[in-house]
């Protein structure tokens, strides 16, 4: 653990962090603003599985892929897809290190808190378990099966419930860093 610490202290400088939370937030505005909408010409108002944090079932999805037609679904899987596969490995890196820079900060690195670190993480992993099942529904529709439905929905589930609490646990963090600094004045 103690090894684990000292990497996390050598790679949570202000620059890198920066660095990182620059490049992971380009990357994310370029989906929103470009391969998303890009998609959704094709969806008729629906949201892509992608955007649906509570979740979605079997009628969902074959409502969602009949919609897209062939044209929105081969969108989905050769434009939205390939960047959302970069997207969660720099967003689990990148706020990983962003709660370890503030836990740093705050003096509580070596603090149980250093659990939280598993949220972004998580929240990447789950995103990419989601990409998979999204692809395997696409190559396979109209076949789908509830099975791969479900799993996918899981992931989804997960990776905007890991999502939320990793948000709740920076803007607390941001909090009391807030109030360190009132109080150091």
């Amino acid at each position: 653990m103690n090894r684990f610490i000292r990497t996390l202290e050598k790679y949570t400088s202000g620059k890198k962090v920066l660095g990182l939370f620059i490049l992971t937030n380009v990357v994310y505005l370029f989906m929103i603003l470009v391969t998303i909408p890009k998609t959704m010409e094709f969806s008729n108002g629906m949201k892509l599985l992608d955007m649906l944090p509570t979740g979605y079932n079997l009628d969902y999805v074959n409502k969602l892929f009949r919609t897209l037609g062939e044209n929105g679904r081969e969108t989905y899987l050769t434009n939205q897809i390939p960047v959302d596969m970069i997207y969660p490995l720099l967003f689990g890196l990148t706020y990983s290190l962003l709660l370890a820079y503030f836990l740093k900060k705050l003096n509580k690195l070596k603090s149980p808190f250093i659990y939280l670190l598993l949220l972004p993480i998580i929240a990447g992993i789950s995103d990419y378990l989601e990409n998979i099942g999204i692809i395997i529904m696409l190559n396979s529709y109209p076949d789908l099966t509830e099975a791969t439905v479900n799993a996918t929905n899981t992931f989804s589930v997960i990776k905007s419930t890991s999502t939320s609490m990793f948000f709740i646990a920076l803007i607390t963090m941001l909090i009391m860093l807030g109030i360190n600094l009132v109080k150091k004045k």
